[in-house]
């Protein structure tokens, strides 16, 4: 789902399938939107702190997580659609809350955070005003708001493939301004459900996602105005 932390430093991911194979193996034929592979240190860290299952080796949950994140990583950092492994270009469709779904190109371009948090409502009731926000901008304002990352796990598994229904957890701490509002140092979370369809190679054909995006921005949104009268001037 939506977007992990990183900096980018060349290195090996435990929870990332292809980011240490891709770096070893096609090293300067993926185009890398930083211009190299990322490291997910930071919020691999504040995963294995905070996270509420530990899944056995090898076992359908650590499988589901794993190819998660490792979509994610593709999604977030390479440029090129061609270069994903994750997924089926041709088929490949992101439907979020029941809206019109996204391909790959499309989800590409919006990026994941404005392809999840799009909304029908009017503009003026909008937390989050996805058509307004471009890839870069988008991925700076929740980088800003959580500066250690915004871990993601699964909680259960339903079904296994080629269709996966699973629950999940997303998480991180409010340690940095989001959109003129300071940081309450809280722990910001939400859950929600996906329905994951691939291929006979586990790579995915559409994902469904569903969760209250008020979860989110209620905490988010409760960080005080940033005003003139409380910045301090040097």
């Amino acid at each position: 789902m939506a977007s992990e932390k990183e900096t980018i430093k060349i290195t090996s991911d435990k929870y990332r399938l292809f980011l240490h194979e891709d770096q070893a193996a096609a090293e300067g034929t993926i185009q890398w939107r930083h211009g190299d592979a990322p490291s997910y240190e930071s919020v691999n860290k504040l995963f294995e702190e905070g996270r509420t299952k530990v899944w056995p080796e090898g076992s359908l949950e650590e499988t589901v997580q794993n190819a998660i994140k490792s979509w994610e990583m593709e999604l977030s950092h390479k440029t090129r659609v061609k270069d994903f492994r994750t997924i089926n270009p041709e088929k490949f469709k992101l439907f979020v809350n029941g809206r019109d779904g996204l391909s790959a190109e499309e989800t590409l371009k919006v990026g994941s955070y404005n392809a999840l948090l799009k909304s029908s409502m009017p503009n003026e009731f909008k937390y989050y005003k996805a058509d307004e926000e471009t890839f870069e901008s988008s991925h700076n304002a929740f980088r800003s708001a959580f500066p250690r990352g915004f871990a993601w796990e699964v909680i259960n598994v339903y079904t296994g493939p080629p269709i996966i229904t699973y629950k999940f957890r997303h998480w991180g701490f409010f340690e940095g301004p989001f959109k003129g509002h300071a940081p309450t140092g809280n722990m910001v979370q939400f859950y929600g459900l996906g329905i994951l369809k691939v291929d006979e190679s586990l790579r995915a054909e559409d994902v469904e996602v569903y969760y209250d995006p008020t979860e989110l921005f209620g905490e988010l949104l409760k960080g005080p105005k940033i005003s003139e009268s409380n910045v301090e001037h040097h």
